[in-house]
């Protein structure tokens, strides 16, 4: 079972809850699709790294066969490409990588070269495969990266991952997605099973909570809730849940102590029996499609 962990912002607790849902499963896969600042890895601290290079393709010009025909240039929708006095030049960080321009010239003066844009980082933190996606500083799009990590999604968790599974006859891919609802999300979320939509008790958290909400309605994925640092009195996401059919499947409470452990990077769920048994209930509310 492939399930997406969604926020409308960063800080709202969608690591947390992606991070300790994954350790209280038999067996699990923790994919850290925030590539921009990813953080999952500081709480599982995996060992048996493994490091891929990921690059895209961008091109590289021979001026010498260059005729200055600009066809690569009327091509190119991103302005990746301009031709100045008598040379032709690539700004690669506007380039998408589509690989257009070398198939559209007439002379072959363009070709194209490998460029790094981040890395992909394998390991193991007790009954957790870690993947976690790192995207280079300065790089427009992270899309490259999650299309890689989640061919690793793809492949599953092993047969003896699946036996070890026991307590609901399924296996677990946890899916830690972008804060937000852009390009990014959508790519992280399109094969995934279930959605959990992580969010605060705030107006603003409303706010947050009906732009994921509106996402993963337009991609058809059934859904459920879970509210975090919650506190006695009125919930203004709670009722947003109530008023939209949103199942709420679990209210984390807002307590010191979840504040202490998630700041020295504790999982919760390896580290406290009342925190366990909340996330392995939560767990076992996801495994059967979010029913209450």
């Amino acid at each position: 079972m492939k399930i997406a962990v969604l926020s409308g912002k960063g800080g709202t607790g969608k690591t947390l809850v992606s991070v300790n849902l994954a350790a209280a499963a038999k067996a699990s896969t923790y994919i850290d699709c925030d590539v921009e600042e990813p953080n999952g890895h500081l709480f599982f601290k995996p060992e048996k790294l493994v490091n891929e290079t990921v690059a895209v393709k961008i091109p590289e010009v021979d001026n010498l066969l260059c005729n200055g025909c600009r066809k690569c240039i009327e091509f190119c929708k991103f302005n990746a490409l301009a031709y100045i006095g008598d040379t032709l030049l690539v700004f690669e960080e506007v380039c998408h990588s589509c690989g257009g321009c070398a198939l559209i010239c007439p002379e072959k003066a363009l070709r194209e070269k490998e460029k790094a844009i981040g890395e992909i980082q394998r390991g193991v933190s007790g009954n957790v495969k870690v993947i976690t996606g790192i995207l280079n500083t300065g790089e427009a799009s992270g899309i490259p990266i999650i299309k890689k990590l989640l061919d690793d999604m793809h492949e599953g968790n092993s047969k003896e991952d699946k036996k070890k599974n026991n307590e609901s006859g399924k296996e677990f891919v946890f899916i830690d997605c972008p804060p937000g609802s852009a390009c990014i999300v959508m790519e992280s979320i399109k094969d995934v099973d279930y959605c959990i939509l992580v969010a605060e008790p705030t107006l603003f958290g409303v706010h947050n909570l009906s732009m994921v909400h509106e996402l993963v309605k337009l991609f058809g994925k059934p859904c459920g809730a879970v509210l975090n640092k919650c506190l006695d009195g009125e919930n203004p996401a709670e009722k947003y849940c109530r008023e939209n059919g949103i199942n709420i499947l679990c209210q984390i409470p807002y307590e010191n102590e979840i504040g202490t452990m998630n700041s020295n990077a504790l999982i919760l769920a390896r580290e406290n029996d009342r925190y366990q048994a909340l996330f392995r209930g939560l767990l076992d509310a996801v495994a059967k499609g979010g029913a209450p």
